[in-house]
């Protein structure tokens, strides 16, 4: 049996046994279950200039492929959204040309795609709140004439000029009215991106909830649900307990998310959230066949496929939260969906090896290494690279 070799923060190796894949299979028919989106990364080509402050040069066969076998797997895509490295990498050209090639890919595989709706194509640091609608409505409309779901998503034009909750209800008052279609209200907490502090008028939860849930209440028809992304239970919770009834909560907690998606199923609260998640992207096989579990009327199961990745995605999303696109690359690298570990703007060396060592150690316990021997070899080569005996 293959040992794989593991380093920690020490500089110690180590050997754990290699496990086999898991025995997920492909579901025969859509989940019913729960609504499900993987958070996507983009793949950038291996010999373009992937150093910081570059624009992003990506590689579409395989970021495209990627999305493709997201939708294998019966999840649906959210694209252009801060897993992709919005703000951190993916520039604006980018991400609408990213937005227009995985809406067609979604039409082809008849997948469900939703896409990030921000303000970031402004290059003005500082903007009037008249221009933060204008900005929001121009790429509101963009995603709705690719027939891509719209996630509004948090601001931080918005957050830099906003005086109070009275601007928030404002902005998002006249976004929405120009709305064509429901979209996914995304509130996305510090830890993912600091300069985010104070996000609807408040800079503690229990207030800022209240406002998003006004903002919710006046335009109901207009909001498809909400994405919380405050890696906190308790508030996702509390919201989800108040949401007018058709408002989906898509939890973006990936510390928590085995309970909040299992809710009332397996014993917690009396509802649940679905799911709109970056750790889906890194785990989507391990998804798939947690949500089968559900449908097949089995919690149990559930819980016993799930809840071992939640170690993974918390290391991975550990701090500082917002380089863990870079562990959700690495995954997909290890799992074979990408030539090479690289990511756009350079964010390939966001992590130490140690980091990375135990992102492996806690994949292979999960079994959410797709293709284990591909993994190991890819692994030990990044080692011996890096002058470790492997």
């Amino acid at each position: 049996m293959s040992t794989l070799r593991l380093i920690s923060a020490e500089g110690a190796l180590s050997s754990v046994l290699l496990n086999d894949t898991g025995t997920h299979v492909r579901p025969a028919r859509p989940l019913r279950s729960r609504v499900a989106y993987a958070a996507a990364h983009v793949v950038p080509r291996v010999h373009a200039d992937n150093t910081p402050g570059r624009p992003a040069d990506i590689d579409w066969d395989s970021t495209l492929a990627f999305r493709r076998n997201v939708y294998s797997w019966g999840l649906g895509v959210a694209d252009a959204m801060d897993t992709a490295q919005r703000n951190m990498g993916l520039d604006a050209a980018a991400t609408r040309e990213l937005i227009t090639r995985s809406a067609e890919v979604a039409r082809e595989q008849g997948g469900s795609v939703v896409v990030g709706v921000n303000t970031d194509h402004v290059a003005d640091q500082r903007i009037t709140l008249d221009e933060v609608i204008g900005a929001y409505k121009e790429q509101l409309h963009f995603a709705e004439e690719q027939g891509a779901g719209p996630v509004l998503m948090a601001s931080r034009h918005l957050a830099r000029v906003a005086i109070g909750a009275d601007d928030y209800r404002r902005v998002y008052r006249a976004v929405l009215s120009s709305a064509t279609v429901p979209v996914v209200l995304h509130w996305l907490g510090t830890a993912f991106d600091p300069e985010l502090e104070g996000y609807f008028g408040a800079a503690d939860w229990q207030t800022a909830s209240g406002v998003l849930l006004d903002i919710i209440a006046e335009n109901a028809d207009k909001v498809a649900g909400v994405k919380m992304s405050l890696l906190n239970a308790e508030s996702e919770i509390s919201v989800r307990e108040r949401l007018p009834k058709g408002v989906r909560m898509f939890t973006g907690d990936d510390f928590n998310y085995v309970g909040l998606i299992g809710g009332d199923t397996v014993g917690r609260g009396d509802s649940h959230s679905d799911a709109l998640l970056g750790a889906f992207a890194a785990i989507t096989p391990v998804a798939s066949a947690a949500i089968q579990a559900l449908d097949a009327g089995d919690p149990a199961r559930y819980l016993a496929i799930l809840a071992p990745t939640e170690e993974l995605s918390r290391h991975v999303f550990e701090t500082p939260t917002f380089y863990y696109k870079t562990g959700v690359a690495f995954l997909s690298w290890l799992n074979g969906h990408q030539p090479a570990f690289q990511m756009v703007g350079g964010l390939h060396s966001a992590r130490s090896l140690p980091h990375l060592s135990r992102i492996v150690e806690l994949a292979n316990e999960s079994m959410a290494l797709e293709q284990p021997e591909l993994a190991l070899e890819r692994w030990h080569g990044m080692l011996r690279l890096n002058g470790l005996n492997a």
